[in-house]
Formats: C-alpha cells, structure tokens, sequence
C-alpha cells in the first residue's frame, strides 16, 4: 500500500507539474515558458520525485515504464495492474486540481488542457503514423534510459538525474508533434477534462508507449551486462 499511495502522489505530481507547466504558464503573454520551459517542468517532476519517492516504490510514474521494467525482468508481474491503477488515478487528481485552478480564471476557457493529440489536435499538425511512430520510439529510448540509469552496474545515485534528462530531452523532440505522451496515466488524465477528440484519440496515448516499452524491455533484456562479478 505503501508503494500504490508513493505512485499516486508521484504522478499527481508530474501531471499538476508538467501539465500544469503547459496550461498555466507557457503562453503567458511575454513572459511564458514555451516548449522549452514545459520540457524542464516535465523532467524537473521526474527528477524531484525520483528522490523523493525512489527508494518507496521506484518512481515509475507511468503505465508503460511499469509493463516495460516488468519485460525487462526487473518487476514483479503481481504488482503490475496494482500500479497501474495507482497511477492513473494519481494522474486524473493531478489534472483536477489543475482543473480547479485554472477554473477559477475570469473568462476561462478550457482549450486544450495539455492534452495530447495527432492531425488537428497536434502542436504542429502532425497526422496519426507521425505520432504513432513518435510514442513508440521515445518510450521505447525513454525505457532504455531507466532500464540503464538502474541497472545495478551503473553509476549510483545519478539515476534520478539520467531519466529526468532523458524526459526532458524527450518533450523537446516531441511536444510539436503529439504535445508528448509517453505516459498512458498523463494522457488519460488530461483527455478526461480536454473533451470528446482527446477520448477519440486517446488509444493511440496507450498502444504506443505500451509498445514501445515493451520493444524496450526486451532489447535491454538481451543487451544487459551479467551483474555477477
């Protein structure tokens, strides 16, 4: 229960953090943050929490590092829907919240809410195959980072710092294209409040990262140092 209550707050975090980030202050008139700005918020969650909650439950923060790590055989299969679960429901207060405050705005309009999307719905109008193979590639790199920073041969203590690089690396290659996913709970939690085309394409926000975190657990799995001495 511990581990489920760490992942909750986890990825509340990084919703109301990088989605916050994204709603409230990157368009802010002359001084808003831009990609860039929303890039560092959404590694800047991963990285506070990976200290913060690391040593309780992992700070995967997201369905697909779970079903990734567990490919990779660093997870027991037994906790998989638990965290999940654990999770996504993080991931929809998180946006909630967001809700409630951005709510409170004379005048508001909810627009896209950070949500992710493709066509129409993309930053820069990117169709489905571009966004499918996106999701797929940068969780399936974004996986590899985790499965490397982690590994017991590697550096320790600088994990935390790898993989929220590599998160921030990853928005600034792919915001423009789906306003980047790579996160089933974060997508799910903003296409909740965004409204019907976010639901519709909603599918795509969880084959893709799932897929490629799958790809990525496997690859690692077979290109993994022995960790015997």
């Amino acid at each position: 229960m511990k581990k489920l209550v760490a992942e909750f707050i986890g990825t509340l975090w990084l919703v109301l953090g990088g989605c916050g980030s994204a709603v409230l202050a990157a368009a802010y008139p002359e001084l808003g943050i831009g990609f860039v700005g929303v890039s560092i918020a959404f590694g800047l969650t991963v990285l506070t929490m990976a200290y913060a909650i690391g040593h309780i439950s992992g700070c995967h923060l997201n369905p697909a590092v779970t079903i990734g790590l567990w490919v990779g055989g660093r997870f027991d299969k037994r906790e998989l829907i638990p965290y999940i679960v654990a999770q996504v429901l993080g991931g929809i207060v998180g946006a909630s919240i967001l809700y409630l405050i951005v709510s409170g705005k004379s005048g508001f309009d909810i627009g896209g809410f950070a949500a992710n999307g493709y066509g129409e719905h993309s930053p820069d109008g990117y169709n489905m195959m571009s966004a499918l193979i996106t999701e797929i590639t940068m969780t399936f790199m974004f996986l590899i980072i985790i499965l490397g920073a982690t590994h017991p041969k590697a550096p320790k203590g600088f994990a935390g710092i790898a993989i929220g690089l590599g998160l921030t690396l990853i928005h600034l290659i792919s915001i423009p294209v789906t306003n980047t996913s790579v996160n089933p709970a974060r997508s799910t939690s903003q296409a909740l409040f965004a409204g019907d085309w976010a639901m519709g394409q909603l599918w795509l926000f969880w084959i893709a990262p799932i897929v490629g975190a799958i790809l990525a657990g496997l690859v690692y799995k077979f290109i993994s140092p022995e960790t015997k001495n």
